[in-house]
């Protein structure tokens, strides 16, 4: 084990993440990463959102508009928006999405979701703005009032296309969907996807990061564009999809997020005076983490994802096992599941250089530390479970995990995720929402003692910037 140690330097750290945010600047998009992801990636944005609205609130907007303006018309917001940079894989000509008839005009997109983790970023951006006051607050008070309708519209189609029988899980086409690309929780499914006719592989991420260990390999690559040629092939109508698609998986964790991004939701509707909304979006939100915690395993105390096509219960351990720490729902659950996760077979494992949750446990026969979702720690992760902490009360822990990543990530790399036995980053570094996160918790008052003296800012933070700041 890696024996080096951190000390964080607030001042230093902010003004880097700032950086890391300005660099990655493309005037109506933050890049998710410099190289390896030069395009808006819609849960990536949300968390980048929150770190923008501390340097600017109108900039922090501006990111989310770029994104709801590409949501198609039956509410999906799609989990790329393509900017102009080339050389990504796969791009927009691997998509085909020009012929999805509810794509809007005038945007290039991918033709699936990621979490919805946007009400949250917002609520979080409108407390900033508000906390501010004057030209921020009536601004961000105006954006969420016009959006407050594309958010609910985005639940909708997440209830009712991806949850049709009202089962209270959110189905998934593809482990990209769910955010965490090739975790365990995934491995059943995508071995009954066929590959019938091999993909040329222009693949980008594998340039950019040399060390192969932390990247999906080619095999799962070709059942990754498989699944997305099925989608495809019907044009990505919804109704169709369900039909031709070979990866139909119920995602616990996804459907976590919608619960809390509903709570969300409605608490800025019951701020704007929208009860109507507010209280819509409460009972999206409790149906939701009964959706979690029926997934339960009365054994182990895991929630499960659920394979539609096999009609069974994927047992995969991951950090989503844990949903209801993270959602709630059931509070001797909640302690529990909060416990177990907080405990030594997993933040406090003795391996581990920084005590904080990795993606699979290190004592999994599966752990990988440096291969993506099958083993790092990845800090914006940490930000969500610091938050949802803080909303139950368990203000210590959240103390404690905020602090530990901190130090992981004082190295100013902002990696895009960590080997957590050696505390190395890994990945793409200068990653936007890695930045974001230590920006907003350097900006938070509940972290005074870790930011004092303020860093002075590289600009005005109620000036907009653009991509001419980037160095």
């Amino acid at each position: 084990m890696n024996d080096r140690s951190f000390v964080v330097d607030a001042s230093t750290l902010d003004e880097a993440a700032r950086r890391v945010l300005r660099d990655n600047d493309l005037g109506g998009m933050v890049k998710a990463a410099p190289a390896l992801y030069p395009h808006q990636w819609s849960w990536d944005a949300a968390f980048i959102s929150i770190g923008l609205a501390h340097m600017s609130v109108e900039r922090a907007l501006l990111e989310l508009r770029n994104l709801f303006d590409a949501q198609w018309s039956t509410g999906m917001i799609p989990h790329i928006v393509f900017s102009d940079v080339p050389g990504y894989f796969p791009g927009p000509d691997v998509w085909g999405t020009t012929s999805a008839r509810a794509k809007p005009g005038g945007v290039l997109t991918s033709g699936i979701c990621q979490p919805p983790a946007h009400a949250i970023a917002l609520a979080r951006i409108l407390d900033i703005a508000r906390s501010r006051g004057g030209a921020d607050a009536v601004r961000a008070e105006a954006f969420v009032t016009e959006h407050l309708p594309k958010i609910v519209a985005w639940h909708q189609w997440l209830t009712d296309v991806r949850d049709p029988s009202g089962r209270g899980l959110i189905e998934i086409h593809h482990g990209w969907e769910s955010g965490m690309d090739n975790s365990p929780r995934w491995d059943s499914a995508y071995a009954g996807v066929t590959v019938d006719e091999l993909v040329e592989l222009r693949r980008h991420d594998t340039k950019v990061v040399t060390d192969l260990a932390d990247r999906p390999s080619d095999e799962e690559y070709q059942r990754y564009l498989t699944l997305v040629g099925e989608m495809k092939s019907v044009g990505y109508d919804d109704k169709m999809i369900e039909k031709v698609v070979s990866f139909r998986v119920r995602d616990v964790f996804m459907t976590a997020v919608l619960a809390l991004a509903a709570d969300e939701t409605a608490r800025m509707a019951d701020s704007l005076g929208r009860g109507d909304i507010a209280d819509q979006q409460r009972l999206l939100a409790e149906h939701a983490r009964q959706g979690v915690l029926s997934t339960l395993d009365p054994v182990t105390r895991r929630c499960r994802d659920f394979d539609e096509i096999r009609g069974t219960w994927i047992p995969a351990e991951s950090v989503a096992s844990w949903s209801v720490a993270l959602c709630g729902g059931d509070e001797t659950v909640r302690r529990e599941q909060t416990a177990i996760l907080a405990g030594p077979r997993w933040a406090e494992h003795p391996s581990l250089r920084f005590k904080v949750p990795p993606s699979v446990s290190p004592d999994d026969p599966g752990f990988k530390p440096r291969t993506y979702w099958r083993g790092p720690s990845w800090p914006f992760l940490n930000w969500l479970f610091v938050w949802a902490l803080r909303r139950h009360g368990e203000d210590a822990l959240a103390q404690r995990w905020r602090e530990q990543t901190l130090a992981m990530v004082a190295d100013r790399n902002f990696g895009e995720y960590y080997d957590p036995q050696t505390g190395e980053p890994a990945g793409s570094h200068a990653q936007s929402w890695t930045a974001a996160a230590i920006v907003d918790w350097l900006a938070d008052p509940r972290t005074e003692q870790h930011a004092a003296p303020r860093p002075r800012p590289l600009r005005s933070d109620r000036e907009p910037f653009t991509s001419r700041d980037r160095s």
